[in-house]
């Protein structure tokens, strides 16, 4: 299912669904320029979605679109940005959700304690069932080279985030991709399962 909501030059997707979640794309921004995402390789599609955004949507905008909670497992924010730099539409409408009898899942770089200079999971434990973290990398210079980070301590703040998270939520799933030149996959895995994650094997090239 597609949902749009008419913007200025465009309709953007905000809401669309794959398997039997419903994914929420509240944000086209991101901290990082990974080579590997396919925004950064011409396309802005997952599956037959188009996630390009022009501007963020506000927490009414997606909470008209929710539909019934109790018709998907989850609602996953996940699109094309960081879904943590629209960290107050994310809380209110995450909020919503949970009020309503839902489940949620929040896709993140981990960078979002770094981006708002402040510790945002208690905040994000009140409204927030499981995170998806993306380490991605084994090395500070592998992350550099590969997800070319804005935020100077970029890998710190994410390793530091990764250790956090699970001390404020309970389900917390850690990925790193298979097939990333100069990236030592079981070495990742030692990382995350070290932090009291689970960890995820995610294969280059396969989005959604």
């Amino acid at each position: 299912m597609l949902v749009t909501i008419n913007m200025t030059q465009s309709a953007a997707t905000l809401v669309y669904d794959i398997r039997n979640s419903r994914y929420l794309n509240i944000t086209g921004r991101c901290t990082l320029r990974c080579q590997f995402c396919p925004k950064h390789n011409g396309s802005k599609q997952v599956h037959q979605y188009q996630l390009a955004l022009e501007n963020q949507p506000s927490a009414d905008e997606v909470i008209a679109l929710l539909g019934d909670t109790t018709a998907f497992d989850e609602y996953v924010f996940c699109g094309y940005g960081e879904p943590t730099l629209n960290l107050a539409t994310l809380l209110s409408v995450a909020s919503e959700i949970k009020a309503r009898g839902g489940r949620v899942r929040v896709n993140t770089d981990g960078l979002g304690n770094l981006f708002h200079r402040r510790n945002i999971l208690p905040e994000l434990a009140k409204c927030v069932d499981s995170l998806s973290i993306s380490l991605n990398t084994d090395t500070a210079a592998a992350y550099q080279e590969h997800c070319q980070p804005k935020l100077k301590g970029a890998y710190a703040a994410l390793l530091e985030f990764i250790e956090l998270a699970p001390h404020y939520i309970a389900d917390v799933q850690v990925s790193a991709i298979n097939g990333l030149a100069e990236v030592d996959i079981e070495a990742c895995r030692k990382i995350v399962e070290v932090a009291g994650a689970k960890f995820k094997q995610r294969e280059l090239g396969v989005v959604g």
